[in-house]
């Protein structure tokens, strides 16, 4: 069973959500404060938060920075703001999804057991090894480091470069990444990947425009360029 914190200040919307996802086998939380949320986050280990932008105490954009600066937890984001720049904001803060107001709790649930599904499917995954050992990822333990430091990155982030690296040498278009790493339930625009990709690159490349590891292929997408 796993745990998921719901951080919304409509109750109407939480228990509603709350109903849909309890029905699935998850163990529901809820909160209207997102202050209340990074408490509940140190006491509790939860495998997905949706988190809505629109709080009374403190943003969702605030709440959503924090928790990234300690955690890899997923991060569903509700928000009635839908403009592409809005979106791409929300993805650079960590977030992992962005649902726009309103919302099918079917859609929500279906994303929900998709995520899961894709987790699941790669938890006998090992650990890679390139560039001399320089940079290392521990897929069981969804880490990366570079150099012997410990990098953070959001889940989707993670699992980007993760099958780029399974994939070494193969070029996916930003539609095929998708499919892959996102899902094809995925409900958002094809630049999410370049989003994305940029995150990763500003993390692990000694120079983002020359990379050695993400390189990108004109008109065609990316591939993994790292030698073990």
């Amino acid at each position: 069973m796993h745990n998921i914190l719901i951080i919304e200040d409509e109750d109407k919307v939480s228990e509603v959500l709350k109903a849909y996802l309890e029905k699935e086998g998850y163990k529901i939380y809820c909160t209207t404060r997102g202050l209340k949320g990074i408490e509940i986050i140190k006491t509790i280990e939860f495998k997905l938060i949706i988190l809505d932008l629109m709080l009374p105490d403190i943003t969702g954009e605030e709440v959503c920075k924090i928790i990234r600066e300690k955690s890899d937890v997923h991060i569903f984001i509700l928000t009635a703001k839908g403009t592409l720049d809005e979106k791409i904001e929300g993805l650079n803060i960590g977030a992992d999804e962005y649902l726009v107001k309103p919302f099918s709790p079917r859609e929500l649930v279906a994303r929900v057991n998709a995520l899961f599904r894709r987790v699941l499917a790669k938890n006998d995954e090992s650990n890679l090894y390139f560039d001399d050992g320089n940079l290392v990822i521990d897929y069981n333990k969804r880490l990366v480091k570079l150099k012997g430091e410990e990098i953070s990155f959001t889940p989707n982030e993670f699992n980007i470069l993760y099958f780029l690296v399974k994939n070494k040498g193969n070029v996916f278009s930003r539609e095929k990444l998708i499919d892959e790493v996102l899902g094809m339930d995925f409900d958002g625009y094809d630049r999410t990947i370049d989003v994305h990709i940029k995150n990763i690159r500003k993390k692990i490349e000694k120079d983002t425009k020359n990379p050695k590891y993400i390189i990108t292929v004109t008109k065609a997408g990316y591939k993994f360029g790292g030698e073990i």
